[in-house]
């Protein structure tokens, strides 16, 4: 994410004096909230969504991630990188490929 943007965000939240109520157990919780209010989009139809309504919703969490990150202490990089070591780990390529099993199922 740009600097400009993640600043954006930020101020947002010291503007209305918000970090009072961004506990990470909160954030947790609005992070849930609104990914369900994402996976909603395609509740009835996954093949015909407004892309707009995705695209709001995908921001909302997005949004909310920053705000845990900031709360924790987070590197974005950091982390997300640790994370696909393990998924690098646990499904390599040669087994993995072209399919949708656990992996413990591989």
């Amino acid at each position: 994410m740009k600097k400009e943007t993640i600043k954006r965000i930020r101020d947002f939240s010291v503007d209305r004096d918000w970090d009072q109520f961004h506990s990470p157990a909160n954030l947790a919780k609005s992070i849930s909230i609104e990914a369900n209010e994402l996976l909603e989009c395609f509740q009835w139809d996954e093949n015909n969504y407004d892309i707009n309504e995705v695209k709001e919703e995908l921001a909302d969490v997005i949004v909310y991630c920053q705000d845990m990150l900031d709360k924790l202490g987070l590197d974005v990089d950091e982390i997300v990188n640790a994370k696909m070591d393990k998924n690098e780990a646990k499904y390599p390529v040669n087994k993995a490929k072209g399919k949708a099993d656990k992996y413990t199922k591989l």
